[in-house]
């Protein structure tokens, strides 16, 4: 996070990041991954844009500290691209590596 916000801090400043346990367990019409690990809320009536991380699932699907931080830097920058209207690519060239 400290590499991205140091790259993109006018990304990352309007951002509010949560952590929780798992995904609601009503998803959304439009939601096409079956295991979310995380989300993007983007901003509306005063509420800042947000990026949720799903522990759980995160933790299910990592083998190890190392993949579990490539994991969450990946769905992070996914995240942030996606509220912004950019190719994770264009945040971070490492993502998805």
């Amino acid at each position: 996070m400290k590499r991205l916000d140091a790259a993109w801090p006018q990304y990352m400043r309007s951002v509010q990041f949560a952590v929780e346990d798992v995904p609601p367990s009503d998803p959304l019409p439009w939601d096409e991954e079956p295991c979310a690990l995380s989300r993007a809320f983007p901003a509306s009536r005063g509420i800042p844009a947000r990026v949720v991380l799903y522990r759980m699932p995160i933790q299910g699907k990592a083998h190890g500290r190392l993949e579990m931080q490539f994991i969450i830097r990946d769905e992070m920058v996914l995240r942030l691209a996606e509220l912004y209207g950019k190719h994770p690519e264009d945040l971070d060239p490492s993502w998805g590596v």
